[in-house]
């Protein structure tokens, strides 16, 4: 539905500079029955302190050169419209006295708060951005070579802002435009990618939608194979989320997820704090039921966790020595096999139980087998090394 702003105009057909101009008679309309308001003062007060905010927000805002010309712009002045506007309603109800009830306008004061805080929060992040230096062009319209590079990186630079910045319906179609931007120069997206961009897609991950979550971690998982993001990704929390995916997600999630963590488990701290997460039981479970490409990412994982010897035990708890003899064992992607083989290698590298425990469910019959195929031969002669003082004794 089109916002309507009052004069028979939705919102959607004015210009940006009307949108500013009307904006800013919202938020002189807003703080002057917000300061007649007896009712409710804690909240009030709190919601008058963002109100004066908004002012010299929109100022910054339409001081770039290139604010009339920019989407995110009008999109921001739509939005910070429809607060200020919620934001009346509410005083004329306290004013009248004529709300519903006491706990019922808390609720709606507090959710009017929150709204004024995200539009001070999205405003302010494309003030920051550098996004709005630059005209919003139609990649379509552009002609030569040079413009229609210009216009590609102003259109992947607001892609990118828009997955901080605005309604989550406006995050999701960024997102799903950055991974058509991928299939084209996945090299120019990585590399525009910043810590804050990162963070959106992150808490995209937790979408409702299916589609958003997968579009996301297709994001996340070109990331993360990049090499160059680690840290950033891990420090703003993608490890649950991806947990989360591997159990739930669709078959295409549930991939980009597994190969994202298999990445990511390369460093021993990483490695540790998927077991902190809850993550080694999934891992294993898409071991057994996972398609070839994801059964091979899961236990590559896993082969890495098993290279940190603190987390061995609990390995060996959740069952990974059965379901790597097992992958040894069944006619499956042949890189599977060889994670298996490197995984039982580790396991059994330094801890006499984990042998004992490897050679007593045929471990020993399993790696033989594995030596009469076409794959490397060195881990399966490691780990048949590291079993062979477990049998002298147990003989």
């Amino acid at each position: 539905m089109r916002e309507d702003t009052g004069n028979g105009i939705s919102d959607d057909t004015r210009s940006a500079e009307e949108l500013l101009s009307y904006a800013k008679e919202l938020v002189a309309m807003a703080l002057v029955m917000a300061r007649e308001v007896k009712g409710f003062p804690v909240r009030w007060k709190m919601i008058i302190s963002k109100l004066e905010q908004i002012p010299t927000l929109l100022l910054d805002l339409s001081s770039h050169p290139f604010f009339s010309k920019n989407a995110l712009c009008e999109e921001q002045l739509q939005a910070v419209s429809k607060t200020l506007k919620g934001a009346i309603e509410l005083g004329d109800l306290c004013l009248k006295e004529k709300f519903e009830g006491k706990l019922k306008m808390q609720s709606d004061l507090d959710a009017l708060s929150g709204n004024l805080d995200l539009n001070l929060r999205d405003i302010g992040l494309l003030i920051k951005t550098g996004v709005l230096g630059e005209a919003t062009f139609p990649l379509s319209s552009v002609g030569s070579s040079s413009e229609s590079g210009t216009a590609a990186r102003c259109h992947l630079k607001e892609l990118l802002a828009q997955l901080q910045i605005g309604h989550l319906e406006s995050k999701h179609k960024a997102v799903v435009s950055l991974v058509e931007v991928m299939k084209g120069d996945e090299k120019s997206v990585l590399s525009a990618m910043g810590r804050s961009n990162i963070a959106a897609l992150v808490q995209l991950l937790t979408a409702t939608s299916h589609r958003i979550r997968e579009k996301a971690v297709t994001v996340i998982c070109s990331l993360a194979e990049s090499g160059s993001c680690e840290s950033w990704l891990v420090s703003e929390g993608v490890l649950p989320p991806l947990i989360r995916l591997i159990k739930s997600g669709s078959t295409v999630g549930k991939e980009k997820a597994t190969i994202s963590l298999q990445r990511l488990s390369m460093t021993e701290e990483t490695a540790r704090a998927i077991v902190r997460h809850g993550g080694i039981w999934s891992l294993i479970e898409i071991c057994y039921i996972g398609d070839s490409v994801s059964q091979a990412a899961a236990a590559c994982t896993l082969k890495n966790i098993s290279a940190v010897p603190e987390v061995q035990q609990i390995l060996a708890e959740e069952g990974i020595i059965k379901v790597m003899i097992n992958l040894l064992d069944c006619e499956i992607l042949l890189g599977s096999k060889e994670y298996a083989a490197e995984c039982l290698q580790n396991l059994t590298a330094s801890n006499e139980n984990l042998r004992r425990f490897v050679i007593s469910e045929g471990g020993i019959r399993s790696l033989l087998v594995y030596l009469d195929g076409p794959l490397p031969q060195e881990s399966p002669v490691a780990a048949l090394r590291n079993l062979v003082g477990s049998v002298q004794q147990k003989s």
